[in-house]
């Protein structure tokens, strides 16, 4: 097993104890959204430890160096499958939030054979409109300027659905720092490279691997509609809808996430 993929910042956590069907998956890696890190996952992985899990901070996010050269989701993708090398695990199964979700299907692309499953939480498949390309240089250049990350504290609106924001404060508040703690060259590079995404249905609809498509039923981002078509092109997709789930429905309602993503890995092992 090879790979060019930056070295990054990575958790590997055994499972403690596996239920039946579980023992002989591989691991479930967890990506995180942005501009966050590998810590959204905290809940879901308290709640998984009957699985083999891997947590990624992508470049230039967490613990991870910036990444280098031109912006390009591939850059992130080559770095997971550096990560299943340096834990001598030839495939993984894969869950992705938002930009997360973006990655696996770089990963799909650039490293098929490696990709036993995915799990595709509050994302979408299609390219950005260049509407959306100049949203996201114009963020990118705010959070290198004067403005800094401050740039990003209008995004707690979008990112958190309805519920979380009138009834969880502790999550809106962890969310509020984490966007002021965003590396600032980091997140310029995230957005350039997910501005020149291609359109990734094509690759969704030659990934005949056991999926589920995850997403909050309030958000707004990248709403249920937009799953429900991602299903529908997938030769083996569950869609679930997450009750009072926003964009980051990880963060939000761990619980049913974890549910999900166990029935994935069941999924995957039978197969």
């Amino acid at each position: 097993m090879s790979s060019t993929g930056p070295e990054v910042a990575y958790e590997w956590c055994p499972a403690r104890s596996a239920p039946s069907g579980t023992g002989s998956a591989p691991p479930l890696v967890l990506l995180h959204a942005f501009p966050l890190d590998r810590r959204m996952w905290a809940e879901v992985r308290a709640r998984l430890g009957v699985l083999d899990l891997i947590l990624v901070d992508l470049p230039g996010f967490g613990d991870s160096p910036s990444a280098e050269g031109p912006p390009s989701l591939d850059t992130y993708a080559d770095a997971v499958a550096d990560v299943l090398d340096r834990t001598g695990h030839r495939r993984a199964i894969l869950a992705g939030v938002s930009m997360g979700g973006y990655v696996i299907m770089s990963f799909a692309r650039r490293h098929r054979e490696r990709l036993a499953g995915a799990a595709l939480v509050d994302t979408k498949a299609d390219a950005d409109t260049e509407e959306a390309a100049a949203n996201r240089e114009r963020i990118a250049t705010a959070v290198t300027g004067d403005a800094g990350t401050r740039a990003l504290a209008p995004m707690i609106d979008t990112l958190l659905g309805a519920t979380t924001r009138s009834s969880r404060p502790e999550v809106v508040a962890w969310v509020r720092e984490a966007l002021a703690a965003a590396p600032p060259a980091g997140v310029a590079w995230a957005q350039r490279a997910m501005a020149c995404r291609p359109d990734s249905i094509p690759t969704l609809r030659g990934l005949d691997v056991p999926t589920v498509v995850l997403v909050g039923e309030e958000d707004t981002l990248s709403p249920p509609q937009t799953a429900r078509e991602m299903a529908a092109v997938l030769p083996d997709a569950v869609l679930g809808v997450v009750p009072r789930g926003g964009h980051l429905s990880p963060l939000e309602c761990p619980e049913a996430v974890a549910d999900a993503l166990l029935g994935l890995v069941l999924r995957v092992r039978v197969a």
